[in-house]
């Protein structure tokens, strides 16, 4: 038995809240495991100011979630992991492509979030595709392990980095994140450390709080 693989085309959704000027701002949100991406967006409309595109791609492969009532998306598995990174920086490039193509970069700062396997997403995504981040945001994850920062250590640099993790996270737990600052310190890797008070989850007060930085 041997292993192949075609390429198709297939059709990506992403939703977006729109700007009532001219942005100032693009973000790109990217939504963590068995999430959907028009739900997690609902978090970023507490820092739509009217000068902020906010986008939030969702994952390429959708599954029901248990009971079959709801369903959710994964941006990778352990299953033909190589493959599906590759077909999701594709799909984020092209992404990107084409909201610059109405925007013009020079005049907007891009910002670049993750949250949970979104941010293992994001930091792939910032640091090996087109979606050069003017910050990179981190929520309650990490830089991805096989990620080879000895040779990608200056792409993880050149966007401001931001570390958001919730003190009861059950996830990313106290050794864990030591684990990850003493990665990012052995690059040589400058980042921002934000905490706040609850478990794996988004928070609004933490968001605005870095929206306005």
């Amino acid at each position: 038995m041997e292993e192949h693989h075609v390429r198709v085309q297939r059709t990506a959704r992403y939703y977006a809240l729109d700007p009532a000027e001219e942005p100032e701002e693009v973000w790109f949100v990217l939504h963590g495991y068995g999430q959907l991406a028009r739900y997690f967006l609902r978090h970023f409309e507490a820092i739509q100011n009217g000068r902020r595109l906010i986008i939030a791609p969702e994952a390429l492969s959708r599954y029901y979630l248990p009971g079959h009532k709801r369903v959710g998306a994964s941006w990778m598995t352990r299953e033909d992991r190589l493959t599906e990174v590759d077909d999701y920086l594709a799909y984020l490039d092209t992404l990107h492509d084409q909201i610059f193509e109405r925007v013009d970069r020079s005049r907007v700062t891009v910002h670049v979030l993750g949250f949970s396997q979104g941010g293992v997403t994001a930091t792939r995504w910032a640091t090996l595709g087109r979606g050069y981040a003017d910050r990179l945001i981190l929520w309650a994850s990490d830089v991805p392990p096989d990620l080879d920062l000895a040779a990608y250590a200056e792409n993880v640099r050149r966007s401001k980095l931001t570390l958001v993790v919730g003190t009861e996270d059950e996830f990313l737990t106290p050794t864990r994140l030591a684990c990850q600052e003493a990665l990012l310190a052995e690059h040589r890797i400058p980042y921002r450390l934000r905490r706040f008070a609850g478990p794996h989850r988004m928070d609004a007060d933490t968001l605005r709080l870095l929206a306005g930085e």
